[in-house]
């Protein structure tokens, strides 16, 4: 097939992303090394809920893309999640300043552009930071995260989710990490160690490392994320009065000393919003678009069940209204089971240095559509502010790829004044909810006010009133009795086991299902009393089947709204 001539280029990007709906405008394309300001690239709204990854080595201007497309997502009344890594995107809150050279650019792609600033809300996780502080409780945050983020084994594991258990049939409000501390305490003691005995108990060993792990997320950062007031994730859905989207931007000034804790954040929200937001289907432009920096620390040293459950989040998160957009350095960076599910593509310059490099960059190239651009150059000669780009069309088929010159931002580009983030936070509606930590009395202070639990009476077998030793004669009508009796609470126990098992583990239980026999008259034509219980038993075990997967695909806890 003979190759397209520039004009003849320009004009199938220009026809391929003139959309009809409302679109994010991206900049203009580039063909045979001539601006092409009439072949304009946008990104439909309507398919931004099909996620995407925003590329590129350090410098070529990632941050800047982030800073323009968070600005006409939140002009269309959408709102948008993002994390400020290197505190460059609070000047999203102040308008910017026109330049001679700001403007020529601007103009030289075809935008119109007007100084804006928008409405921002900043966050900083568990405190850390001047953004309003942001926590979760360990019981909302679920045993199954939990694990992942601790790296237990599956011993482990189903011991804490035990804990878990424990605690919500008891009544320990699991708020922070003194209480899940207190609550492994005291099942590891004398005290109360009966308590779970009939499921194994728990090992003085995994309380060891259970309890080590917790004193190691302390060290990371994590005492102060977790507590109360806990943060609802509907408050990143907000709108201004105006009609604006408000931009939530996510403090990180001690990421790289506390990586754990950002991406513990990014697992609890991605979960919570899967299991807490309804479907919407394919609506005309996203309820919200979730940008995720630094996606490398996202997927580092994360179990393969963890992989699994992210990459079913993105693609039924879709279905609720959520884009997601990963921002990393590299493609390489995100999992082929993720990847695969990243319909737009904004991908700035890359560098080839060493052989690995080459390698990303070959990789990067075939995960394109063919193009008349030779896109290995492309990529290793695009300027700062330009991208190889292609996007997900309205009809959800792929637009031609463009190589584009990008827009650049109306609000400050760089960090706002100093002070601005304070006097933001300061009259955010926010500071009053979650401002201010509550240590309520918890599961902590519970077992400390609690007197000890006595020992459970255990008689031998011989000490049994009434029961001769060696268990009677046949026939004996008194030994019979207790031996049912017996038999009966032992049944008891037995099935509370395997519904524990099997309402927390996720997976049917070990423990052999016993088949009683009945021996009562049945009467004729009734039904079987054991075929009657068989079916309870899976009405009930469906109800609790039904109930784990409405908690999202990590499993986390339906919190209790106040």
């Amino acid at each position: 097939m003979a190759k397209s001539t520039p004009s003849e280029q320009a004009d199938r990007i220009r026809s391929g992303y003139a959309f009809e709906g409302p679109a994010v405008d991206l900049g203009a394309a580039l063909t045979g090394g001539e601006l092409r300001p009439e072949a304009q690239v946008r990104l439909p709204l309507r398919m931004m809920n099909r996620h995407g990854l925003v590329a590129g080595a350090t410098g070529t201007g990632k941050t800047v893309t982030l800073q323009v497309m968070a600005e006409q997502l939140s002009a269309a009344g959408v709102p948008v999640f993002l994390a400020d890594i290197k505190g460059d995107l609070s000047g999203l809150a102040v308008p910017g300043s026109p330049t001679g050279k700001l403007l020529e650019r601007t103009r030289a792609v075809g935008q119109d552009w007007v100084a804006q600033g928008f409405p921002v809300e900043f966050l900083a996780l568990g405190g850390d930071g001047a953004g309003v502080p942001v926590r979760a409780t360990v019981a909302s945050f679920g045993p199954l995260l939990l694990s992942r983020v601790m790296d237990l084994n599956e011993t482990q594991e189903s011991s804490l989710q035990l804990v878990f258990h424990y605690a919500d049939q008891k009544d320990l409000e699991l708020y922070d990490l003194k209480d899940l501390r207190a609550v492994i305490s005291h099942l590891a003691s004398a005290a109360g160690r009966p308590e779970l005995e009939e499921l194994g108990g728990l090992s003085k060993a995994t309380a060891g490392v259970l309890l080590r792990e917790l004193v190691n997320l302390e060290a990371q950062g994590l005492a102060g994320f977790f507590g109360e007031p806990e943060f609802n994730t509907a408050e990143l859905l907000r709108t201004a009065p105006d009609g604006r989207g408000v931009i939530t931007c996510l403090e990180l000034p001690t990421l790289l000393q506390k990586p754990l804790l950002f991406s513990t954040f990014l697992m609890w929200l991605l979960a919570d919003l899967f299991a807490e937001l309804p479907e919407v289907g394919d609506a005309d432009r996203p309820r919200l678009v979730f940008f995720l920096d630094e996606a490398h620390l996202l997927f580092r040293g994360a179990s393969k069940a963890f992989l699994e459950a992210v990459a079913a989040t993105v693609r039924l998160i879709r279905s609720k209204g959520v884009g997601v957009f990963f921002v990393t350095q590299t493609p390489k960076d995100v999992p082929e089971e993720v990847l695969g599910q990243l319909a737009n593509r904004i991908q700035h310059a890359l560098r080839a240095f060493t052989p690995d490099d080459a390698r990303a960059l070959r990789a990067t190239v075939s995960t394109f559509p063919v193009s008349d651009y030779d896109l290995a150059e492309a990529l290793t000669t695009a300027g700062t502010g330009e991208a190889i780009v292609t996007v997900m069309n309205e009809r959800g088929a792929p637009a031609p790829v463009a190589w584009t010159r990008m827009r650049s931002p109306v609000s400050r580009m760089g960090p706002a004044p100093a002070g601005t983030i304070r006097q933001v936070v300061a009259g955010s509606p926010l500071l009053a909810a979650y401002g201010t930590a509550v240590d309520r009395a918890s599961a902590l202070e519970k077992l400390k006010g609690a007197a000890p639990a006595p020992p459970r009476d255990r008689a031998p077998a011989q000490d049994l009133p009434g029961k001769p030793v060696g268990g009677g004669l046949p026939g004996s009508g008194q030994a019979q009795d207790q031996a049912q009796a017996q038999a009966q609470a032992q049944a008891q126990i037995d099935a509370e086991a395997r519904r524990i098992e099997e309402d927390i583990l996720g997976r049917p239980s070990s423990r052999p299902v016993p088949v009683p026999r009945d021996r009562s008259p049945r009467p004729e034509g009734g039904p079987d009393p054991l075929v009657e219980r068989v079916l309870e038993t899976a009405i009930e075990a469906a109800g609790a089947m039904g109930q784990e997967l409405l908690r999202g695909m990590f499993q986390t806890r339906r919190r209790r709204r106040r």
